[in-house]
């Protein structure tokens, strides 16, 4: 027998989001009945308007959008209620939704958060856990409440960090674990079996939003956090220093050696130039550099980059 069927909004902006809209459109479980996402913006060096992931998406499936510039407007709260809605699904769409929107929909919002919460609540979780050497993280399906990303838990999912894990290769597996962990708590509660789970308030952590000053990388900071920094900030915002009079955009890094400190070497001067790496001097230890960008240039290996400029080998 086939669970109710459920009448859903989808509330979401970029390619994350996009990832559960598909596996949503995809089940044919539910009535899709519209979606809200951001509006339009400039991008690329011709400053010309992009649609979100979301939109793109949408408009392929012939969906209607939404694109309110705040939820906070009278007049899309309307046209929210006027949708007679069960849920409205909430992913990576960002804005803060109102009181007036959370009570809307005859069962509120749901979520899906990449992170298992209370650990990591806020903009940036995927980077967060990463660069604080987590070796877990996951995905949390919530009821959602007015204060930031505290509302009771329909599902927790969770998932390995790897030794070699990027901000982008995490959020590739966190957008899919997040679409089939959606599903999943969709039938539960138009099944009517779903449970919720409050928070634990003592164990929260917040993931404050990533800042361009935070990319630059502080070579006093011993290799393995750096090392965890240039993983997180990959694809975005992606680290950088000051390496052969050059600001240099920072890929892929590994640690040489966590252990050592500087006898007659400063953090970050460059010990040595090879094929296989550029090793740096930090506060502890040394980082072995393995792919770069110059500025205006395209990513590289260090092998590439090394072949490319002999007179640097072994300086």
């Amino acid at each position: 027998m086939q669970p109710p069927r459920l009448r859903i909004a989808f509330a979401g902006t970029p390619e994350f989001a996009a990832v559960a809209l598909k596996a949503l459109i995809k089940s044919g479980q539910h009535d899709l009945i519209g979606v809200f996402t951001q509006p339009d913006r400039h991008a690329g060096r011709g400053r010309k308007l992009k649609k979100s992931a979301v939109k793109m998406l949408a408009e392929e499936q012939g969906l209607k959008v939404y694109q309110p510039p705040s939820f906070r407007n009278l007049e899309i709260v309307e046209t929210l209620r006027s949708l007679d809605l069960d849920l409205l699904v909430v992913v990576a769409f960002g804005q803060i939704l109102p009181a007036s929107v959370l009570e809307t929909p005859r069962l509120g919002c749901i979520n899906v958060h990449g992170s298992l919460l209370p650990r990591w609540r806020g903009a940036a979780p995927i980077q967060r856990a990463i660069e604080a050497g987590d070796k877990q993280t996951g995905v949390t399906i919530m009821q959602m409440a007015e204060k930031l990303d505290s509302g009771p838990m329909y599902l927790r999912t969770p998932c390995e960090i790897t030794l070699d894990e990027t901000a982008g290769t995490l959020h590739d597996k966190l957008a899919t674990l997040g679409a089939e962990s959606l599903l999943e708590t969709l039938t539960a509660i138009a099944e009517g079996r779903a449970t919720l789970e409050e928070q634990d308030e003592s164990l929260v952590t917040y993931a404050e939003k990533i800042s361009k000053a935070e990319a630059q990388i502080d070579w006093q900071r011993p290799a393995e956090i750096i090392e965890r920094k240039i993983r997180a900030f990959n694809p975005v915002p992606v680290t950088h220093a000051e390496l052969f009079d050059q600001n240099i955009r920072i890929w892929e890094a590994e640690v040489l050696d966590a252990e050592s400190l500087p006898v007659k070497n400063l953090p970050g001067d460059i010990l040595s130039l090879s094929r296989e790496g550029c090793d740096i001097q930090t506060g502890k230890g040394i980082l072995r550099i393995k792919s770069l960008q110059l500025p205006g240039k395209r990513r590289v290996s260090i092998s590439d980059f090394a072949n490319a400029n002999p007179e640097l080998i072994n300086r």
